[in-house]
C-alpha cells in the first residue's frame, strides 16, 4: 500500500518540529522559549504573560486591514503517557512518529496531537507569506491538561480580537459552540502503616491493557475504568474473607479513564486458592461485561512478598468508598435537540499509594453548572463519610451557546461551500479553554473545530491524516471571508 502523503506539508513540518520539544503539562517552559523565539524570528509582535500564555501577532495581508481580528487558539501542552513497557522520558525525548494507513502515530506513547497539531496550524500560518487573511492574533496556552491554568490566569487584554477560533476539537466536520464545565476532586486518606499480621499470604492482582481515552470525551463509550474494576474485586475478597491492604495504585491523569491497575493485599492463608479461584471467575466476568469495548483486558495475579499494610479501618473505609463512588455517565442532556450529549458525569481517575497516605483524584464534569456541584458534592460525601480529608478546585466554567454568532455562522457557510455537506454543530461534554475566556472576554465570539483524533489521552492517540487538509482548506476560507470590523 502507498504511503500517504503528509498533507498540507506546511502543517505537519511544524508538527514535527513541535515533537522534538518536551511539553509536559505545567513544564512547558521548552515550549515556550520556542515560541517565543519564532515569533520573534519571523519579526512579529510576541508577548509572554506573567502565566507563561504566548501571543504572536500577524498584520493583515494588503486589502485586508479592515477585517475583524481574528484569534486562532491552541494549547502547548500534552497528555504525557506511555505504554508500561515502554523506555520514555517526557521531560527530554523527542516524540517518535510514524504513519499506519491514513492515521499518523507514536511509537508506544501519547501524539502530542492534543493539541499541537492546533500548534502546528497556528505556525503554519504564522510562517506564510502567500496566505490572506486579516489581523490575526496566534495564542499558545500553557497547561489546558491539568486544570486550564494558563486560561485561568491569562489577564483581560491580553487577547483584543473580536472572534476566537479553538483549534482544540477532535472530529472533523463538527463545529462546537458550547462545552462541559469541570471540578476536580482529591480526597486523601491518612495513616501510619503496620507490621501484616501473622497467616496472611499475600497476592499481587493487576490488570492492563484497556482502551482507556478522555474522561469528557469518551466517558459514555461503555469503556471499563482500572481503577472501579480493581476496587470491585477488592470489595469483594474483603466482604467474603477480609483483607488487609499494602498498596492500590491505578490511573494517573485526572482527564483520562484508566487502563491498569495493581493492588497488593493480604488474606488468610487458608483461603488463598479460593481467592485466586474468585479473581479468574471475576475475571471471566467482567471479559464478559466489557467485551464489545475492551479486546485486550488481561487479567494477572500472582504470590507477593509480606510488607507493612495500611490500619484496617483506613483500607476498609477507602475499599468501601471506591466501590461506592459514582463513576461515569450520571446524566443525559434535557434538551431534545442536544439529548444525546453527556449532561453529567465523573470520572474516579486515580489511586495512588504513598508512604503515610493514599490520594484518590476524581474529575467531574456538567454543561449545567448546579448539575456539576451537584455531582461534585455527591463525591466529596463519599469520601467524607469515609474520613478522607477532601479539597476541591474551583474548576472551570461552561461555555454556554450563543445563538446569534456571527462566526458560527461563517463557519457553516465556508463548510458547506467547500465540501457540500452541512456540518454538525454541536456541543461538547469535554473541558474546553473557551469556558474561562467566555468569563474574561464575555462579547468574544467564539467556535471551535479541528481534525480527526483518536484514543487521545493514550498511547493509542492517533490523527487521521486526510482531516488536517480540509480543517486547513476550511479555515483559510474562513480567514478570507472574515467580516469588516464593526
Amino acid at each position: 500500500m502507498t504511503e500517504i502523503e503528509l498533507k498540507p506539508a506546511c502543517v505537519f513540518q511544524q508538527f514535527a518540529r513541535i515533537n522534538q520539544i518536551p511539553r509536559p503539562s505545567k513544564r512547558e517552559e521548552k515550549m515556550i522559549d520556542f515560541l517565543k523565539s519564532f515569533g520573534e524570528s519571523h519579526q512579529l509582535d510576541t508577548v509572554v504573560d506573567e502565566t507563561g500564555n504566548v501571543i504572536i501577532r500577524k498584520p493583515a495581508t494588503p486589502g485586508m486591514e479592515d477585517r475583524a481580528t481574528i484569534i486562532l487558539q491552541s494549547h502547548m501542552d500534552m497528555v504525557c503517557e506511555k505504554l508500561v513497557d515502554v523506555d520514555f522520558d517526557f521531560d527530554k525525548d523527542a516524540i517518535q512518529t510514524y504513519v499506519d494507513g491514513e492515521w499518523l502515530r507514536a511509537k508506544g506513547t501519547t501524539l502530542g496531537a492534543d493539541d499541537g497539531i492546533g500548534c502546528a496550524i497556528e505556525l503554519a500560518i504564522l510562517d506564510s507569506n502567500d496566505l490572506v487573511h486579516g489581523p490575526l492574533e496566534c495564542v499558545f496556552t500553557r497547561d489546558e491538561e491539568t486544570g486550564l491554568t494558563g486560561a485561568e490566569g491569562m489577564k483581560p487584554g491580553f487577547m483584543t480580537g473580536d472572534m476566537l477560533i479553538n483549534l482544540d476539537s477532535e472530529d472533523e466536520g463538527q463545529i462546537f459552540v458550547s462545552c462541559a464545565g469541570g471540578r476536580n476532586t482529591t480526597a486523601t486518606f491518612h495513616f501510619d502503616k503496620e507490621q501484616a499480621p501473622a497467616g496472611l499470604f499475600f497476592l499481587r492482582a493487576s490488570l492492563k491493557g484497556l482502551i482507556g481515552g478522555h474522561s469528557g470525551d469518551d466517558i459514555n463509550k461503555k469503556r471499563a475504568n482500572a481503577l472501579k474494576v480493581m476496587a470491585r474485586f477488592l470489595y469483594k475478597v474483603q466482604e467474603k474473607y477480609g483483607l488487609r491492604l499494602a498498596s492500590f495504585n491505578a490511573g494517573k491523569l485526572h482527564n483520562a479513564i484508566p487502563r491498569d491497575g495493581v493492588a497488593v493485599f493480604g488474606v488468610p492463608s487458608n483461603v488463598k486458592e479460593e481467592v485466586k479461584a474468585d479473581w479468574n471467575i471475576f475475571a471471566s466476568e467482567v471479559e464478559e461485561e466489557f467485551h464489545v469495548t475492551e479486546k485486550t483486558m488481561y487479567f494477572a495475579m500472582e504470590s507477593a512478598e509480606a510488607e507493612p499494610v495500611l490500619p484496617l479501618e483506613v483500607s476498609t473505609r477507602l475499599i468501601q468508598a471506591l466501590q461506592a463512588v459514582d463513576n461515569g455517565v450520571f446524566a443525559m442532556c434535557q434538551d431534545e435537540e442536544i439529548s444525546w450529549l453527556v449532561e453529567t458525569s465523573n470520572n474516579v481517575a486515580s489511586v495512588e499509594t504513598r508512604e503515610h497516605e493514599v490520594v484518590v483524584v476524581a474529575s467531574q464534569r456538567s454543561n449545567v453548572m448546579s448539575a456539576l456541584d451537584n455531582q461534585a458534592a455527591t463525591i466529596k460525601a463519599v469520601f467524607q463519610l469515609a474520613g478522607a480529608e477532601v479539597v476541591q478546585g474551583d474548576g472551570y466554567p461552561a461555555w454556554r451557546m450563543n445563538p446569534n454568532s456571527k462566526l458560527t455562522a461563517l463557519a457553516v457557510e465556508s463548510y458547506k461551500k467547500l465540501f457540500g455537506k452541512d456540518p454538525k454543530v454541536l456541543g461538547i461534554h469535554a473541558g474546553l479553554e473557551c469556558g474561562l475566556f467566555s468569563e474574561k472576554y464575555p462579547n468574544l465570539d467564539m467556535v471551535s473545530f479541528g481534525p480527526t483524533l483518536r484514543g487521545v489521552h493514550s498511547p493509542d492517540e492517533r490523527l487521521h491524516i486526510p482531516t488536517v487538509q480540509m480543517v486547513w482548506d476550511h479555515l483559510m476560507d474562513m480567514l478570507k471571508n472574515v467580516p469588516a470590523k464593526v
